[in-house]
């Protein structure tokens, strides 16, 4: 079943748009608290197509990722009884499980983690507003994460410019479940360590 080579191509079909760096701050606003694709399909190429403006690319989609998480956050403090139905019947509801015991253990450095890794960043967010954590230290924390992953993409795809392209497009549905296995692994055993 190919279900990310779809999602590849729409991305790239919006990366090449001129209306690109719109969609990208889009894309990585509403990812943080509830959309399920990562900006990253979208930054990738934009920064192999235009390495010049690739740190633009990167700065945009870490504001736009920070605000997002931080409107996340104001849903899990303010609305979370009226959104809490929907998460629970998600795939998400485990995760946000998840989240709060991670938060109690680990405090603001989950958000971190989750904000730089391919951990669904957007169930942090309401966990960390359900959860009243503090506010400055969560938007530090997403900042830093946030940037230092979506930098990091821009720099490595500018580097490596279009070369990269053909082989990501080749292999695409190969990462995209490898990542879902990935990450239903790490939940699992996080599930049975805790």
């Amino acid at each position: 079943m190919k279900l990310f080579t779809p999602l590849y191509q729409r991305a790239m079909a919006w990366a090449a748009h001129r209306h690109a760096p719109r969609y990208l701050a889009g894309l990585s606003f509403a990812e943080s608290f509830f959309f399920p694709i990562p900006p990253d399909v979208m930054l990738a190429p934009m920064a192999a197509a235009t390495p010049a403006r690739a740190l633009r690319f990167a700065l945009i989609c870490t504001l736009a990722s920070v605000l997002g998480g931080m409107f996340g956050y104001l849903l899990g403090w303010l609305a979370f009884d009226v959104i809490s139905p929907w998460i629970k019947t998600t795939a998400y509801w485990p995760q946000y499980l998840t989240a709060r015991a991670w938060f109690d253990r680990w405090g603001v450095w989950v958000i971190f983690v989750a904000a730089f890794s391919p951990i669904p960043y957007k169930v942090f967010t309401i966990a960390a507003g359900t959860l009243s954590q503090a506010l400055v230290p969560f938007v530090v924390a997403s900042f830093i994460g946030r940037g230092a992953r979506f930098f990091m993409v821009a720099a490595l795809l500018a580097w490596l410019g279009p070369r990269l392209e053909p082989v990501v497009q080749r292999y695409v549905e190969w990462l995209g479940w490898s990542t879902v296995v990935l990450l239903v692994l790490t939940v699992a055993w996080l599930q049975l360590r805790s």
